[in-house]
């Protein structure tokens, strides 16, 4: 079966780069541990620092779905509310 691709596209605020930054880079040791978890990598944009994207992995949709729930990501949400411009989640399949 195909993994599920996720692709979180990710628009800070301006005077909040940095403080998101470093908020989503700490979301990556503990989301590389959790259950399904085959690839968890961050990219910010060349041109456009404000703009961050995960390229994630999951084995399947039901792992992916309770990473959602997990007690970092809802700490994450909450956290930078007021640093985030705009979020879309595309979940996609390899082809």
């Amino acid at each position: 079966m195909p993994h599920l691709t996720i692709v979180a596209d990710i628009l800070a605020k301006p005077d909040q780069i940095d403080f998101l930054k470093e908020k989503l880079e700490a979301l990556i040791p503990p989301t590389l541990k959790e259950e399904g978890c085959v690839q968890y990598d961050l990219h910010q944009d060349n041109e456009n620092p404000a703009h961050f994207l995960f390229f994630e992995n999951w084995e399947s949709r039901e792992l992916w779905q309770k990473h959602m729930e997990a007690g970092h990501i809802l700490a994450h949400i909450a956290a930078t509310e007021n640093a985030v411009e705009s979020v879309s989640l595309y979940e996609m399949t390899r082809v």
